[in-house]
């Protein structure tokens, strides 16, 4: 069992930056790097999309288009953290921003564990 935590989520006008940040913990024994880190976002009236993921030692990252060159993720396994820096937000960046993580692997539909979620709020 893996227990992921966001934190980082709040209010800001467009064209600003946020941080958001994911801490990940286990049982006795658990490795962070055995996991694949992602983010995952759910606006009002919508589905849940993909935004971004990064492998197991963070040298492979991925992105939705529509956050290409705009959103960064990083992971610091020293930490058991993964990381999101949002920049140059628009309002439709509006939503709950969700951490997951999977075994070796998170696809675009997400993986094995999931976090309850930080809201993320553009304003124009």
């Amino acid at each position: 069992q893996v227990q992921v935590v966001e934190s980082g989520g709040g209010l800001v006008q467009a064209g600003g930056s946020l941080r958001l940040s994911c801490a990940a913990s286990g049982r006795t024994g658990w490795s962070f790097t055995l996991y694949a880190m992602g983010w995952f976002r759910q606006a009002p009236g919508k589905e849940r999309e993909f935004v971004a993921r990064i492998s197991l030692s963070g040298g492979s990252t991925y992105y939705a288009d529509s956050v290409k060159g705009r959103f960064t993720i990083s992971r610091d396994n020293g930490k058991n953290t993964v990381y999101l820096q949002m920049n140059s937000l628009k309002p439709e960046d509006t939503a709950v921003y969700y951490c997951t993580a999977g075994v070796a692997v998170v696809t675009t539909t997400g993986g094995n564990y999931w976090g309850q979620g930080t809201q993320v709020t553009v304003s124009s």
